[in-house]
């Protein structure tokens, strides 16, 4: 299990469908910014780039997924100075399998 619900039980205090709600917008989110991510990888598109690891980012910080978090701080900074595809392109599968995991695992652990 590569993500932790510390941060989200902590934050909830006992409130299950809070819980529920976050875990369900992490679900619908967060795949479609990592596709609109490799997208703007695939062009070239830096701005696009750090945007979305920027927006990615608190969403797996709050599961506990550091590694994850890590990565994509590293791509939003690359974003953010432009001009460093080759760099982008070695992390980016290591976010993206992270992420797909912690969805598979998510939608198994919460029956959705």
């Amino acid at each position: 299990m590569i993500y932790s619900l510390d941060k989200i039980n902590e934050l909830a205090d006992g409130d299950n469908e809070f819980i529920q709600s976050v875990v369900s917008v992490f679900l619908e989110e967060v795949p479609l910014d990592l596709k609109e991510l490799e997208v703007a990888i695939n062009q070239k598109n830096y701005e696009s780039i750090y945007q979305l690891a920027h927006k990615i980012k608190p969403n797996v910080d709050l599961l506990g997924m550091e590694q994850t978090r890590a990565a994509a701080f590293e791509i939003e900074s690359l974003g953010k100075k432009g001009n460093s595809g080759e760099e982008i392109d070695k992390i980016f599968p290591i976010l993206k399998k992270d992420i797909y995991q912690v969805v598979s695992e998510l939608k198994k652990d919460f029956e959705l």
